[in-house]
């Protein structure tokens, strides 16, 4: 990320997809964060986020179960003992699940299963993280990730105002409704950190070829990676609170 830097950044979800794309690409970046917390539930299983680690020093590669209550409060520990009094620039809360499901097919377990794991917890992790955040935001000014940042990973299917021109989503009510619930925690966290300097937004990444996404999806993930931290990279506080899509422009509620 380019100048004012922003130090650290942790991403939850990193063993494929975008998450595995966001590490590749901070890594990258020149200049590149001191620290990239990677995390996954299974570290161990995550051979290509392994690899990368041994390639990269700034990359610190640590098992974290989003939905599990001590799970984030060790992963949490765990940051702290690295970053310190400087505290974490920038969360991305990226982890997430999706199951195919129309009208007809969905069920009262699969709707809790979903939005516990794309909504609420995504809300527990912030709201462990944020002693670090502030931290990291009283050593700086203004808005952005080079300061304090939370990146909720939202999705076009969750604009209400857009249903009708998606139809293909309704076959994800789960999902669907989760990332909507997702995008009113983004407001949320907007109006309640802003005294304290810390940005949050909701960003769709684009449609991308991953386990999620499916092979129908128009774009691979590589090619949206350099515009998502484009994106991020711009943040300021006219964006704080706003949802926005991997080219920037903002979307519907």
């Amino acid at each position: 990320m380019a100048q004012p830097r922003c130090r650290s950044v942790l991403i939850t979800g990193c063993s494929r997809g975008i998450g595995l794309g966001l590490v590749r690409g901070l890594v990258a970046a020149n200049p590149s964060p001191d620290f990239v917390f990677a995390t996954c539930r299974y570290p161990e299983k995550a051979q290509e986020l392994q690899q990368l680690s041994k390639q990269y020093s700034n990359i610190k590669l640590l098992q974290l179960d989003v939905v599990c209550e001590n799970s984030i409060k060790k992963v949490v520990k765990e940051v702290e003992e690295i970053v310190g009094d400087k505290g974490l620039n920038c969360l991305i809360n990226n982890a997430g699940i999706n199951v195919l499901a129309s009208l007809e097919e969905v069920t009262a377990e699969t709707m809790l299963t979903i939005y516990e794991t794309n909504t609420v917890a995504q809300l527990m992790v912030t709201k462990a993280f944020l002693p670090l955040l502030r931290k990291a935001a009283q050593l700086s000014t203004g808005m952005g990730c080079h300061r304090a940042a939370i990146i909720n990973m939202s999705s076009l299917a969750a604009s209400m105002q857009l249903v009708q021109a998606n139809e293909m989503f309704l076959k994800v009510y789960p999902y669907r409704i989760a990332k909507t619930a997702l995008n009113m925690i983004t407001r949320c966290l907007a109006a309640d950190l802003k005294s304290d300097g810390i940005l949050c937004i909701s960003l769709h990444p684009g449609w991308l070829q991953t386990d999620m996404g499916g092979n129908m999806a128009p774009m691979q993930v590589q090619e949206a990676i350099p515009g998502i931290l484009s994106v991020l990279d711009r943040l300021g506080e006219k964006e704080n609170g706003s949802f926005l899509d991997w080219q920037g422009e903002t979307l519907p509620w």
